[in-house]
């Protein structure tokens, strides 16, 4: 048995990535738990709970996790720039 404020934690958390189309990094910091606990409540729990909201935050994760390389990718670029930008002002 779910305790209750489990089970409303993981309401909570499909509602948030739902609304935000958060990732389960963004949504474990807004909830002040692990990502693990997160990604074990959208993907064990919520299916149980409620199977509809459960496909769409399986539908957004999905999204999610295509775009991740993306996003490493443009964090990289941002480091590299941010670095030669400074080391170009030292020059000048």
């Amino acid at each position: 048995m779910v305790k209750d404020y489990i089970e409303e934690r993981t309401l909570d958390a499909a509602n948030y990535i739902i609304n935000k189309e958060a990732t389960v990094r963004q949504t474990a910091k807004i909830f002040g738990v692990s990502k693990s606990t997160i990604h074990k409540d959208v993907t064990e729990r919520l299916p149980k709970l409620n199977p509809l909201v459960a496909k769409e935050v399986k539908t957004i994760l999905d999204k999610n996790k295509a775009e991740r390389h993306i996003r490493g990718g443009q964090a990289t670029k941002m480091k590299y720039e941010m670095e030669n930008n400074i080391g170009a002002d030292e020059i000048n």
